[in-house]
């Protein structure tokens, strides 16, 4: 069931996204050959703590997983592009690593993502990141009242397919609110004026994730991490965004 927020319940929501933003900007200065990603998880860990927040992950057991995630972080790394089990892997010159992050603070959780180069970066990928935070970009100046959902999915695919990527659909942006996960799902690929109207008080997660080479994905033995088929590289941007009167409000910026 898609909920709307009052402007009351949104202002609430900042607190979250204040967080998760500070997180997320914390994991990219921490980030260095030779920092393990368990030791990412836990800065997280301890800043989920210090702003009396609650984990999203760690009890999270959805249909698709083969057990409660148990970290309070993912961690992608190269050709992983979603939902990475964080290990005791130390990040080398080179890495792309992609980080999603949500916290509950207050009982309202927002979420986002980001993806950078540890170390000494390749061209390409330096593209894909700048791909996926331009299809972001494009799909928050769609997330207006009076819009519906496909003029997001339209806008986010059309950055995508312009740099000749493919585009998966089984993992996408969704609801946000009291949850992680909710309605309404938020395709990468859609057609524009197609889906549900947009309405004031609508809190959506935006999240355009791609393969450099392929649209297609596998599941790891730890039951969680998403890599590519072929071993490209992917990344992941994302933003909690919510539908007002004017323009489109970035909880997580």
């Amino acid at each position: 069931m898609i909920e709307l927020k009052t402007p009351t319940e949104i202002e609430a929501m900042r607190p979250a996204g204040r967080l998760v933003r500070d997180v997320l900007a914390a994991l990219t200065e921490a980030a260095d050959v030779g920092v393990n990603l368990l030791e990412l998880d836990a800065l997280a860990h301890r800043m989920i703590d210090a702003a009396g927040g609650t984990s999203c992950y760690i009890d999270y057991h959805p249909s698709f997983g083969a057990s409660p995630f148990g970290k309070v972080l993912c961690t992608s790394v190269n050709d992983a592009v979603l939902h990475g089990l964080p290990h005791d892997y130390r990040l080398r010159d080179g890495d792309l690593l992609s980080v999603d992050f949500a916290v509950s603070v207050g009982g309202w959780v927002c979420d986002a993502a980001k993806s950078f180069v540890v170390g000494t970066p390749d061209p390409q990928d330096l593209r894909i990141i700048d791909t996926t935070e331009r299809a972001l970009a494009a799909g928050i100046a769609q997330a207006r009242g009076g819009n519906k959902m496909g003029d997001i999915s339209a806008a986010i695919a059309a950055v995508a397919r312009g740099e000749g990527y493919s585009i998966n659909t089984q993992f996408g942006g969704h609801g946000v609110g009291r949850e992680m996960h909710g309605d309404p799902h938020v395709s990468n690929d859609g057609r524009a004026g197609r889906g549900i109207p947009l309405r004031p008080g609508l809190v959506i997660a935006i999240e355009p994730w791609f393969m450099a080479g392929t649209d297609e994905i596998l599941t790891d033995p730890d039951g969680w991490t998403l890599r590519s088929v072929d071993g490209s590289r992917g990344a992941h941007s994302e933003h909690t965004v919510a539908i007002t009167d004017g323009d489109p409000l970035i909880l997580t910026a």
